[in-house]
């Protein structure tokens, strides 16, 4: 049988003017747009402690990464055994997670980034979206979420009456001629009315307002900040892949290639784009 032709990329934006970019060809982290998350930062059971460091944050040149436009952000989880945090916290990897948080957020409109991931199970990297105040009430949105099963990204919402096992969740399947290691735009257009994702550009997942109120209050009309992160092990690769040793969610293979500097969760570029008026 014939396959089916892949249809046609859809816009990626709302067609707004940006109010966020980051291209990350300056040659290192712009610390006026991001903060760099610290170990004292620990959710999920998640197997490593952030740390501020080159090691697990960086920016490297145009042309060190095959595919991508420019220079390109490096979250890179890394084995320190025996590392503790200053809590007391025992944690065998480091790795990086930055936000834009108290230094940009906005309310509807496009956020998108360009993104490369490495087959490796039981990772855990993510971009998403975080509201402020108390979670869940304050509003998240995954535009991201890999958990070391590269033929699939998720996506989901979590808000007040829908958070943690969340029903307003979705997993986009590749198709059998890529995946999560080849370059991929994952996007979300969001308006006062609905939130949908979308990955190069094809519609992946729509939540309206019906939907979100049928569990809860509808927690998509204040700001939100941009979170990127590379989290290793924990809750989502554990109940996704069940393994429990040698660390929970991470299998000993992984462990292998993170001791070898193999694994990390590369950025292009990440855009915000406003609505336009039409979509307001």
């Amino acid at each position: 049988m014939a396959e089916t032709p892949a249809p046609a990329a859809l816009p990626l934006a709302l067609s707004g003017p940006l109010m966020f970019a980051d291209e990350f060809d300056s040659g290192a982290l712009d610390r006026g747009k991001w903060n760099v998350v610290g170990p004292e930062f620990w959710v999920n059971n998640e197997q490593q402690a952030y740390v501020d460091s080159p090691d697990t944050v960086r920016v490297l040149p145009a042309g060190t990464i095959a595919g991508a436009d420019g220079g390109v952000l490096a979250l890179k989880p890394t084995f320190s055994k025996g590392f503790e945090t200053p809590s007391g916290r025992p944690a065998d990897f480091l790795s990086g997670r930055i936000t834009t948080r108290d230094k940009f957020d906005f309310t509807y409109g496009t956020a998108s980034a360009r993104i490369k991931m490495p087959d490796a199970q039981g990772v855990w990297p993510a971009f998403w979206l975080l509201g402020y105040g108390e979670w869940p009430a304050s509003g998240e949105t995954d535009i991201m979420e890999y958990v070391g099963e590269k033929d699939w990204t998720g996506v989901a919402l979590h808000g007040p009456g829908y958070s943690g096992e969340t029903p307003l969740v979705n997993k986009y399947f590749f198709r059998d001629d890529t995946d999560v290691t080849d370059w991929h735009v994952y996007s979300v257009d969001w308006t006062p009315d609905q939130i949908l994702f979308k990955l190069d550009g094809h519609p992946t997942y729509r939540v309206t307002r019906p939907m979100v109120e049928h569990y809860g209050k509808w927690a998509f009309d204040g700001p939100q900040f941009i979170i990127l992160n590379f989290a290793l092990g924990g809750a989502y690769p554990f109940k996704t892949n069940g393994i429990e040793q040698p660390y929970n969610g991470i299998p000993e293979a992984t462990v292998r290639q993170i001791q070898r500097g193999q694994i990390a969760m590369y950025v292009d570029w990440v855009h915000v784009e406003q609505l336009s008026s039409a979509d307001r």
